[in-house]
């Protein structure tokens, strides 16, 4: 009989958290957003009610305002593959945005609106002074929050630039889901111009045209959160991030005050600014994959990867045919082994970012090595056991891969490497 492989936990390796151990925390939030969610729809569904048509404004609004979701939540996935972040944290960005932060939004922007705007200025000015200052300030505070649980909780997701977009453009379309529907809802009931007409100008403004204002306003904060994360004495990256975010917010509700001319205006920047992301995070990528094709082959000598890997492990393209080989060659787990391997090797690379940055210790550097290393150990362990002569790879031909040596290989691991404390 074979040795007993022992119990291992690839995510809690690539969260740098005990192996075994229930993200309890994620778990309690997640049901807390959960509920907030509800309760919005509930405060929405009585507000339809209440204007005298019944349930039906709040039935209408709810699939338009979820019509565009899923089509928004894939494009934030497709430029989160070379990287991928935890479904459960994204799922719990989403919900933060569309339950606990819409709904403490509402409460406050109503109240300021009530109670200190419009007394203190007329409905008119009142109004428009809580959408450009008091709307912008409370709405990207409540979604950021959600970047500061980050940055103190799950500090090591954020690599980059890239992660902090993906994150806060989560938050930001929870967030708008959940606003459209009272829009969209307004928009039928209201008694002057108010029916279908205005609910197709709304959906089309607003759904169509718009469903990513909160995630451009947010990504701010969560480019911020990102620098603050990745580099040493940044504190002061993350209320800079989201004071940008406030500006663009506040911009974005001040210029409707100038119609048509106003608006065209206020598009005109943030569809620059959407280009400006894109280049961004091109950018990102490119410096993952210079880290990848730097660091990795010092590890060659492991035998668990070698130069044929470490090109597939640099292209997009590359690492979903490996997928699909160990997927058509061992099976679902031989695949999801794979995607094991490509994280952690990936995870690997950013370490020495990290180290060189000074934001890990070198003891947490160290340990953190060589967790990763055992995590591509026992992925790559898991599907040898599998097949043990597998067919060619793809991205190697006759070559050699890290996927087709003989388990019994071993070789020194790589000295671990101490942080260069000059470098920030």
């Amino acid at each position: 009989m074979g040795t007993p492989v022992p119990v291992f936990d690839p995510r809690a390796v690539i969260d740098g958290t005990p192996p075994g151990r229930p993200r309890v925390g994620v778990i309690i939030g997640i049901a807390l957003a959960a509920l907030c969610v509800i309760i919005v729809f509930g405060i929405e569904l009585a507000e339809s009610v209440a204007s005298g048509h019944s349930t039906t404004p709040f039935f209408i609004a709810l699939p338009l305002a979820l019509a565009p979701v899923p089509l928004l939540v894939a494009a934030v996935l497709f430029i989160d593959r070379l990287e991928p972040e935890p479904r459960i944290n994204l799922a719990f960005a989403f919900l933060w945005g569309a339950g606990i932060a819409a709904l403490f939004a509402a409460l406050i922007n109503t109240a300021g609106l009530e109670y200190i705007t419009q007394p203190a200025l007329g409905a008119s000015a009142g109004q428009y002074i809580s959408a450009t200052a008091g709307a912008p300030v409370v709405e990207e505070t409540l979604k950021g929050l959600f970047l500061v649980w980050l940055i103190r909780w799950r500090r090591q997701e954020l690599d980059g630039p890239t992660d902090g977009i993906v994150y806060a453009a989560m938050v930001g379309l929870g967030f708008a889901m959940t606003e459209n529907i009272g829009y969209y809802i307004n928009a039928l009931v209201s008694p002057v111009h108010g029916g279908v007409q205005l609910l197709g100008y709304t959906f089309v403004l607003r759904g169509v045209l718009s469903p990513f204002l909160h995630p451009i306003f947010t990504s701010m904060t969560g480019i911020g959160a990102a620098y603050a994360a990745s580099h040493r004495h940044a504190g002061w990256a993350l209320p800079l991030g989201w004071a940008t975010a406030v500006g663009l917010h506040a911009m974005w509700n001040g210029l409707s005050i100038f119609g048509l001319a106003g608006t065209v205006v206020a598009y005109v920047i943030l569809l620059c600014l959407l280009g400006i992301l894109y280049a961004v995070i091109r950018a990102d990528r490119r410096r993952i994959v210079a880290q990848i094709e730097h660091y990795l082959p010092s590890y060659e000598p492991t035998g668990l990867v070698t130069p044929y890997d470490i090109t597939m492990l640099s292209s997009l393209r590359e690492r979903r045919l490996a997928r699909n080989w160990a997927r058509a060659t061992g099976g679902l787990p031989a695949a999801s082994a794979m995607g094991d391997y490509q994280l952690a090797a990936t995870e690997l690379a950013l370490l020495h970012q990290k180290a060189q940055r000074g934001v890990l210790s070198h003891a947490e550097v160290a340990e953190r090595q060589q967790g990763l290393l055992g995590l591509m150990q026992v992925a790559r362990a898991a599907f040898l056991r599998r097949r043990p002569a597998p067919p060619p790879t793809p991205w190697t031909g006759s070559g050699a891969s890290g996927f087709t040596q003989p388990m019994s290989y071993r070789a020194p691991m790589p000295r671990p490497f101490r942080p260069h404390s000059h470098e920030r």
